[in-house]
């Protein structure tokens, strides 16, 4: 399987979640206990790496991200909401 890099990074959405998180004041072993509550199981080290975009982010994990975050996913992918 070929590795594809956007600008050096391996997601779009590590930014913003990063931001979303700030902005409710959660860490990220918080952000990964609501994501195990919601059928995703990711590890505080998972939610670093994503943040710092160097882990891939299904699509069923960013639907629960936003979900979670409680932000669109356009937003979360790098748009405007």
């Amino acid at each position: 399987m070929k590795i594809y890099d956007y600008h050096g990074r391996k997601n779009l959405c590590g930014d913003r979640v990063r931001e979303a998180r700030a902005r409710q004041k959660i860490t990220q072993t918080d952000l990964a206990a609501r994501l195990q509550v919601e059928g995703i199981v990711l590890e505080r080290d998972s939610i670093s790496r994503i943040e710092i975009g160097t882990r891939f982010v299904a699509d069923f994990e960013l639907v629960i991200l936003a979900k979670v975050l409680g932000v669109s996913l356009e937003w979360l992918t790098g748009g405007n909401e």
